[in-house]
């Protein structure tokens, strides 16, 4: 049959229906969401993925399936940039970014594939403390000890948390570490350690470690050295575990740890492209916001002795925005205390 078999009715109909873009309601509708990790099978930011994939679809207008796929490689940089540049702009690819990756590029200082301002953020997971720790049998005990006795740290690549913190710790606070750099994530780090392979880890998130080894925590396994607050942990307190700020020589080494520590504003970040449309961010920013207020997810992180403390799309937005404006010298002191 020939247009002209048509009814002008007809065409009208057909022209509208073409014209008229997919309601974002309904584009999830039998779509699969591929969430990224920018790290390793086993850590923190692994777990945390995985329990959003069991939850965040109910929250989705369409119930779309969610699959999570790990892209672990310099600090989760690897997985922003594909998130950022190669991964499809329709919302269907959300990164679990470690945002230690998110801040290489401020300092670095160089082009990294991405631009971590101009990300869309959904949603923070968690604003998280950082810990470094020894096990229980280790010869340096506390922060004290490690200012007076050479101690080998385990590290991943560059950008990320235990390389970062690590050298931080050694150049804004005064720690004698010896950096063992090269390890692929946390997990296996964490596995190093109780091998005997290093001494201590550094740059571990509280929630992600209480998830990883709750009854070693349980069972005092671990010396606590120094903790990174964003905001007062009651747990870390009541074992009297040292803040690195107070071992901070002079303000300016005490704002470049603050800029350093700021990352854990956004501890669990998740993000999509630039180019996603403005209504698919919203339906994804209210999933995310929904599902961390659900009481089977919340049961859920009770469970697995996890930590959520919220944060919205748009603030973790604004907190980027202002991480990349800081005062060019704290910029540098910060840069050149995360670095050999």
């Amino acid at each position: 049959m020939t247009l002209k078999h048509w009814s002008p009715v007809a065409l009208v109909s057909i022209a509208l229906a073409a014209s008229t873009p997919v309601k974002a309601a309904d584009f999830y509708e039998g779509k699969t969401i591929n969430m990224i990790v920018g790290s390793d099978v086993g850590g923190g930011f692994d777990i945390f993925a995985r329990l959003f994939s069991r939850h965040l679809g109910r929250f989705i207008p369409g119930s779309p399936s969610i699959v999570v796929q790990n892209m672990p490689g310099a600090g989760s940089a690897k997985a922003a940039g594909y998130v950022y540049s190669a991964a499809a702009k329709d919302g269907t690819v959300i990164g679990a970014l470690n945002p230690g990756g998110l801040l290489a590029p401020l300092f670095e200082g160089r082009q990294m594939g991405y631009e971590a301002p101009k990300l869309q953020y959904l949603a923070s997971a968690d604003t998280t403390a950082r810990v470094c720790f020894t096990m229980k049998n280790a010869k340096v005990k506390s922060f004290a000890d490690a200012q007076k006795e050479e101690l080998v740290v385990g590290a991943g690549a560059v950008g990320s948390s235990s390389f970062d913190y690590a050298y931080m710790h050694k150049n804004l606070n005064g720690a004698r570490f010896k950096i063992v750099a090269g390890y692929k994530g946390m997990a296996d780090i964490l596995l190093a350690l109780e091998r005997g392979e290093v001494e201590a880890v550094c740059g571990y998130d509280w929630s992600g470690l209480k998830a990883a080894k709750p009854n070693v925590i349980r069972d005092g396994g671990f010396n606590f050295l120094l903790q990174v607050p964003v905001q007062p942990v009651a747990e870390l307190d009541a074992m009297g575990v040292a803040k690195a700020e107070a071992f901070a020589a002079n303000a300016d080494d005490k704002a470049a740890l603050d800029l350093v520590a700021g990352q854990q504003f956004v501890g669990r970040p998740y993000a999509v492209a630039p180019d996603v449309p403005a209504d698919r961010v919203a339906i994804l920013r209210k999933a995310f916001a929904d599902t961390m207020k659900d009481a089977d997810f919340l049961a859920e992180v009770e469970r697995l002795k996890l930590n959520v403390t919220p944060a919205d799309g748009e603030d973790v937005q604004k907190i980027m925005a202002k991480m990349y404006s800081a005062p060019k010298h704290i910029v540098q002191r910060a840069k050149d205390a995360i670095r050999p």
